[in-house]
């Protein structure tokens, strides 16, 4: 892709290669878990998040966040929210202040976890709104990703059931991606950091 472009098409982003993160993701499911991933997400320079939720599709209708991602280069972590609810050490994080979180279009994610986690995420960068300021046309992930990265990503997970007892491999790979295309995004953005 031309790093000069501002926008893409459906069509070009559907010529793109398919792509998806396919480091190691591990599934926070115990407190030495945390514990770890809170280590060494507290020394990262920068964490790409994103939550999902169970879709609703009723007027009025709304779920509790399910899951929270966190992505690192070479890693990403996910987190059972409706499973497990926020530990301590993964909510020290997203408070943490001198931490930069990056996410796309992050405001509705930090509003659920505030009502439903009584979190308060601080130095959550909007990276949609990096890329409008930038010049960009589009703001989705999808978008971004075509248009920055130059590969395609699916959505096809995007209304699944995010608070099933147990999530499928295409639903993993899904979340993960999400996060982590996020750091990845504002990475290339800013070379130097």
């Amino acid at each position: 892709m031309n790093a000069q472009r501002r926008t893409i098409t459906k069509q070009e982003i559907n010529s793109l290669p398919l792509w998806r993160y396919d480091g190691p993701v591990v599934l926070l499911e115990d407190p030495a878990q945390v514990a770890d991933a809170a280590a060494r997400l507290a020394a990262a320079a920068l964490i790409g998040i994103d939550t999902e939720t169970r879709p609703a599709f009723r007027k009025g209708e709304s779920y509790p966040v399910a899951l929270l991602q966190m992505a690192l280069p070479d890693i990403v972590y996910l987190l059972r929210l409706n499973q497990q609810g926020l530990p301590d050490p993964i909510r020290g994080i997203m408070e943490d202040a001198a931490l930069m979180k990056v996410g796309i279009a992050p405001r509705d994610d930090i509003r659920e976890l505030r009502r439903d986690f009584d979190c308060q995420p601080r130095n959550v960068v909007a990276l949609d709104k990096v890329c409008r300021s930038r010049g960009y046309k589009v703001t989705s992930a999808r978008k971004l990703t075509a248009l920055i990265l130059g590969r395609r990503i699916s959505k096809s997970q995007q209304t699944s059931n995010w608070a099933q007892p147990v999530l499928t491999p295409a639903q993993i790979a899904y979340a993960a991606t999400d996060a982590w295309i996020c750091q990845e995004i504002y990475r290339h953005l800013h070379p130097n950091l």
